[in-house]
């Protein structure tokens, strides 16, 4: 087990044992903390690393703050125009963007198309499970964001599709990969501790723990190797300093738009709708870091 997966598990069971102790608004107020401090941070670099990036054709640096803003804005532009679309392809996105994640340093060998697509079926029965457990949630949200009243039912369907999928494509991998062969059933207990995890929070705290303890501080550390050689502390600082300015104009959006917002029982949509933006140019930028990485 590498050390950012067992300090997964770990903080998943003292965010267990906090559910305990918070009651629903406290969870949601940490659990907002966490999004926006590790949340955020782990996005605030695309920049530097798109910079680093091997490529034949480099932009210059201000071309590459225009294009970055540009898509932000076009994916904002979907979210007031065609919401359900933006939505979906948000999922869509955030699916591949956290199965390739978590799997890209446990399967190194063997990587081919199949292994994305499973790494995006991966990613989906993660989000597929958070919203069957917090189905009332969900709908309510989806609902502020696109107006459309989604049914319990196309959760639960399209739950048991993907678990169908995730079935078949653990199959294939577990033909196909000694790597997957040797790490699979620990995979499987993980989920496990996810659905737990999700089962006992609220929506926004379980989340929060796998957004911050799963996906962002292990592709944190992802990235300060990727950038420096290696995620020591003294690499971690400097990351942090070169992501500071852009951390910090993201946080004046989110306040910004919270301002706005802040008689509107539609924050939660808000700060989805503004997280999935910001989403859509980072899981391109991280997509090409493992290419990067792979070469």
């Amino acid at each position: 087990m590498s050390k950012t997966l067992k300090l997964s598990v770990i903080t998943s069971f003292v965010g267990l044992w906090l559910t305990s102790y918070l009651s629903n608004k406290y969870q949601i107020i940490v659990g907002f903390i966490l999004i926006l401090s590790f949340g955020v941070l782990h996005g605030a670099n695309d920049l530097v690393l798109i910079n680093n990036l091997k490529s034949d054709k480099k932009l210059n640096f201000r071309k590459l703050i225009i294009l970055y803003i540009l898509l932000i804005g076009i994916s904002a532009l979907l979210f007031t125009t065609i919401p359900i679309l933006a939505l979906l392809l948000f999922i869509l996105f955030s699916s591949y963007h956290f199965g390739e994640q978590h799997w890209n340093e446990i399967v190194t060998i063997n990587k081919n198309s199949y292994s994305s697509v499973f790494h995006f079926i991966y990613g989906l029965l993660i989000l597929l499970l958070l919203f069957y457990i917090n189905t009332n949630e969900v709908i309510a949200i989806i609902y502020e964001i696109t107006q459309f009243r989604i049914s319990e039912a196309l959760i639960e369907v399209t739950l048991l599709v993907c678990l169908v999928l995730f079935s078949i494509s653990t199959i294939k991998m577990y033909i196909d990969s000694t790597e997957f062969r040797k790490n699979i059933i620990e995979q499987l207990f993980y989920l496990l501790v996810l659905v737990i995890v999700f089962k006992a929070s609220s929506l926004i705290w379980g989340f929060a723990i796998y957004f911050i303890f799963w996906h962002s501080i292990p592709s944190l550390n992802d990235q300060i190797t990727f950038l420096y050689g290696s995620s020591t502390w003294a690499n971690c600082k400097l990351y942090f300093k070169t992501a500071f300015p852009y951390w910090c104009i993201s946080l004046i959006g989110i306040f910004g738009l919270y301002y706005i917002a802040k008689d509107m029982l539609v924050f939660d949509a808000l700060f989805f709708a503004f997280l999935a933006s910001i989403t859509f140019p980072h899981c391109i930028v991280i997509l090409n870091m493992f290419k990067n990485k792979s070469h």
